[in-house]
């Protein structure tokens, strides 16, 4: 127990290990002429292709139209998985990653297709699941999009001690569980990669690294935070978190504990905001670590202009903002006047959006804790009798409120997701209750990968 938090010595590594073995698999190279051609892309990204038996391959890295000579690294039964041996005939829209792990990491898997391309392919998976659902678009849907570089103001690192003493701090690596030191990335805010380096040799010079579960840094108008997951309490680490912190010109706090961890600021508390702009007024939005925050501010806002474009609500209106966050989007269309109530799940939360309405002076916002999978709930929201409802669920969806609302009289439903898998089911469930789809979006929000934000607008009747 007296080694507990500290490195081990370091001793020889032996070069094979159960885990690694376990996530090898055999490797199965076509003979030369077996080339194929890329067809399309999954919806993860890897392109398709089909064996000459008509076996289906998955193939890492290679794009719609290119040849490659493919070698397959896991056989299915229904379809093996690969990556390209040879690129023999290229896309032209393929592009240099801007980021030496790419192909390693398990953060990005699109940084190989320019941007353009990447855009394109995410219409066409919104309109693969809209399909698989018989659901149909009435024009191509509006692309919201910024810089495909540099715009994530908010990430989580690991932090893991191997057996031989050695300190990583990193992503997971692609397809794996192990942690993939990171040095550069090119996805973080300028702010937040330059905090990367200074963060390993911050690491090595503790006393008890183990001790660290994982880092999240957080960028925001109050500068850039550091949020450590320390499993147990080391003094003379504290010591050492806060001399960085300092040298840095962070803010700095750490989560303590194994199981129920509480928030401790290390450093003097800052006030963690972002700024947006709802009809020409600036907003600003406090949050705390843990808090929903958009990663994208610039498509984010593109995001609220969008949305207050097609809502268009006017002074009159009453607007049900479901799964309300911070008030990234309640407070947006309180400041068109009517009346606004937003609901969210976490009583923390809904404080700050109604701390966020204060502060803005927005006396038109109502703020309401609900637990939106709970029928009844859902119902009891729905009875404020809304004109226009706004829902921004989690990856999971929105089954129950889309059940409720499919037999609702509400005229207009604007419904942002992250799962457009998701999204297409629950719209399907509001077709059938009587709504139409009047317009859509791809909101880019997770630039470099395969992620994406749509947005579609519902209208009752016509």
């Amino acid at each position: 127990m007296a080694m507990l938090g500290r490195r081990r010595a370091a001793r020889p590594a032996s070069g094979t290990s159960g885990l690694h073995q376990r996530d090898k698999a055999p490797v199965r190279e076509f003979a030369d002429g077996d080339s194929v051609v890329i067809e399309r892309l999954a919806h993860d990204g890897r392109g398709v292709a089909h064996r000459t038996d008509g076996k289906a391959l998955f193939i890492e890295r290679a794009l719609p139209g290119e040849r490659v000579l493919p070698a397959v690294h896991r056989q299915r039964k229904r379809y093996d998985e690969a990556h390209v041996r040879e690129l023999i005939e290229t896309s032209d829209q393929r592009v240099e990653p801007a980021c030496r792990h790419f192909g390693q990491c398990g953060g990005c898997d699109l940084q190989h297709f320019a941007d353009a391309g990447q855009r394109q392919h995410k219409l066409a998976v919104l309109g693969e699941h809209l399909a698989r659902e018989a659901l149909t678009l009435p024009a191509a849907p509006e692309v919201l999009a910024a810089d495909g570089h540099g715009y994530r103001r908010r990430a989580r690192l690991g932090v893991k001690v191997d057996a031989q003493g050695g300190i990583h701090l990193g992503f997971r690596a692609k397809g794996s569980h192990h942690l993939l030191d990171i040095h550069q990335c090119t996805i973080l805010v300028p702010r937040l990669t330059a905090l990367l380096a200074p963060m390993h040799h911050q690491l090595a010079a503790l006393e008890a690294p183990r001790h660290v579960g994982h880092i999240e840094l957080i960028d925001s108008d109050a500068g850039a935070t550091l949020v450590v997951r320390q499993l147990r309490e080391h003094a003379g680490d504290r010591v050492r978190w806060q001399t960085f912190a300092a040298a840095q010109g962070v803010s700095l706090a750490w989560w303590l504990g194994r199981d129920a961890a509480q928030l401790e600021w290390l450093s003097a508390e800052p006030e963690l905001r972002y700024r947006i702009v709802a009809d020409g007024r600036d907003v600003t939005l406090t949050f705390a670590p843990g808090d929903f925050v958009q990663v994208n501010a610039t498509v984010n806002q593109r995001l609220i202009d969008t949305a207050l474009t097609w809502l268009a609500p006017d002074p009159a209106a009453r607007v049900l903002d479901l799964y309300a966050g911070v008030g990234n989007l309640s407070l947006a269309l309180a400041c068109r006047g009517g009346e606004v109530l937003g609901v969210e799940g976490s009583p923390a939360m809904v404080g700050r959006l109604a701390a966020n309405a204060r502060r803005n002076d927005l006396g038109n916002v109502e703020a309401r804790q609900a637990d939106l999978t709970q029928v009844a709930e859902v119902c009891e929201v729905l009875d404020w009798a809304p004109s226009l409802v706004v829902l921004d669920p989690p990856r999971d969806g929105a089954d129950i409120v889309c059940t409720q609302l499919a037999g609702s009289a509400v005229p207009q439903l604007l419904y942002i997701a992250c799962d457009p898998a998701t999204l297409a089911r629950d719209a399907a469930r509001l077709v059938q209750g009587g709504y139409r789809i009047t317009r859509a979006a791809v909101a880019d929000m997770f630039a470099q990968t395969a992620h994406l934000e749509a947005m579609l607008l519902f209208e009752r009747g016509g």
